[in-house]
């Protein structure tokens, strides 16, 4: 057993099961996850109380001759048409990054390749795809397009196959990373000026409006999780984003969900600091973000 604060991950992706009442927690859990050394796999944990956690235990390790052998990030997991499907972040030895999906018949795992590799488009630095059904129970992919390749960082969504195998519309721009009010830029090896995108999630408030959390950084250089609404309740927007952040305390890559209790909470990691990584857990008021 391992207390919240003694357990690295980054990302993490919290899946409530009802039935047992308990909590699974997915994640970035490989600590040698930048650069160019070799990853590992996701792990995932098991906890009650949001608190106390059992773990970690293995949910996917790369099968022999896998495309991608390093850069192992922000495994989420969505249950889907009978089965578990992860969308996953990898990078392959020549340094693209995109999102691939895998599947499990059972949360834990283990997760085996579902499409045929990257499912974001072939020819961009992609990472963050998350998943979305809409309202007439389509399914999309919402992805960033990396601020490494176009300097503003980019956030688009694409029309899934049925299947979840493929992309089966052109993408749609939603917005960039320099458009909210709250982001500023950072400066890389080259001192170009680059606005970070990172993380999205939808979510669908009680009142039927949608929201996408997203991250990057804010006027005091920290890491952040900000919000924006479609005006249209619909995907592709028009998105306004909120001047007010929904966190900012030196971390993010959030996502929502509900406790058994009812409670709102948000799931970020904090600080992000790379190897002091740790899950944090905020209550929110759905009226606040609105």
């Amino acid at each position: 057993m391992l207390k919240r604060q003694d357990v690295y991950i980054r990302d993490p992706f919290i899946v409530p099961v009802k039935e047992k009442r308990v909590y699974y927690m997915f994640g970035t859990t490989d600590k040698n996850c930048w650069g160019d050394e070799k990853a590992t796999g996701f792990d995932y944990y098991v906890t009650s109380d949001l608190e106390n956690f059992d773990g970690p235990y293995p949910a996917f390790r790369p099968p022999e001759g896998f495309w991608a052998d390093r850069n192992f990030w922000a495994p989420e997991v969505h249950f889907y048409k009978g089965q578990y499907y992860m969308f996953a972040t990898f990078c392959s030895p020549d340094g693209k990054r995109g999102t691939q999906v895998l599947v499990s018949s059972s949360l834990e795992g283990p997760y085996v390749e579902h499409s045929d590799g990257p499912i974001t488009p072939q020819n961009w630095m992609c990472l963050d795809g998350t998943l979305y059904i809409d309202q007439d129970s389509n399914p999309w992919l919402v992805f960033c397009h990396e601020w490494v390749e176009v300097y503003d960082g980019q956030i688009w969504a694409a029309r899934l196959s049925d299947d979840l195998k493929r992309i089966v519309d052109k993408p749609v721009l939603l917005f960039t990373a320099s458009s909210a009010p709250w982001t500023t830029s950072i400066k890389v090896k080259d001192s170009r000026e680059c606005f970070v995108t990172d993380g999205p999630f939808l979510f669908r408030t009680q009142n039927g409006s949608l929201l996408m959390l997203w991250s990057s950084f804010d006027r005091e250089k920290r890491y952040c999780v900000g919000v924006a609404k479609s005006l249209s309740g619909g995907i592709l927007g028009p998105w306004q984003h909120k001047p007010e952040l929904i966190f900012s305390d030196d971390g993010g890559h959030g996502m929502l969900f509900r406790t058994f209790e009812g409670e709102l909470m948000l799931s970020v990691h904090s600080p992000n600091s790379r190897g002091n990584e740790r899950p944090l857990f905020v209550k929110v008021d759905e009226e606040k973000i609105l």
